[in-house]
């Protein structure tokens, strides 16, 4: 079979087993054993192991949110709500997943693995910008961005251990968040000259899309 077939078959059942195995060779190891594969083609499918099977994951979930907020009236909702509906969606449809998060924020942690973190979280808020009608070029495309990022990462922490029915206590942990970047005031001179020097984002390319 093509490796784009067996992907997604793979990484579903490895991802059953992450919260026992940890995201390890070990999960995506009996995955494979679930689905009948053998080690070549753990080795074919992810050959970088867990981390290609996280950024796998990770893409999953940024088209999961980019699809169901393109089934929403974004028009009638400001763009403060637009965001806080972004974050929400991809929430809520990681939920069966809760624990292989927890262990996936563990491994992250790891310093070894900060590069993958940094460029997965980056996706993740470029994605939800790109959703919500975002196209800024200028310096605005990195604060935006740098902002969201705060904002994402601390309602993922809060996300993971709320037992809330709903999860009522962590959407209003993100409006609070959210409310808590309106207030910021206007970036520094300092930090507009240092823009300058970064490239233009209309420039860089974007992740390509899954097959």
């Amino acid at each position: 079979m093509e490796t784009d077939t067996l992907r997604p078959a793979l990484s579903a059942a490895a991802l059953a087993e992450v919260p026992f195995e940890g995201w390890s060779r070990a999960a995506l190891r009996q995955g494979a054993r679930e689905l009948g594969m053998g080690e070549h083609d753990v080795e074919r499918v992810f050959p970088g192991g867990a981390r290609d099977l996280m950024e796998y994951w990770a893409a999953l979930n940024d088209e999961h949110m980019i699809a169901a907020l393109g089934e929403v009236d974004l028009g009638a909702l400001k763009l403060r709500q637009r965001i806080a509906l972004a974050v929400k969606l991809r929430l809520t449809h990681m939920a069966p997943h809760r624990e292989a998060m927890r262990r996936a924020l563990s491994f992250l942690a790891l310093p070894s693995n900060a590069a993958l973190g940094a460029r997965l979280l980056y996706r993740t808020v470029d994605s939800v910008w790109y959703a919500v009608g975002d196209r800024s070029t200028d310096f605005s495309f990195y604060t935006k961005r740098a902002l969201l990022a705060g904002v994402y990462a601390a309602t993922v922490l809060y996300w993971v251990d709320d037992r809330s029915e709903g999860t009522v206590e962590t959407w209003s942990f993100l409006e609070r968040r959210l409310d808590d970047v309106m207030r910021i005031p206007q970036v520094s001179t300092q930090l507009r000259k240092l823009a300058r020097r970064l490239p233009n984002p209309a420039h860089l390319f974007r992740p390509p899309a899954l097959r």
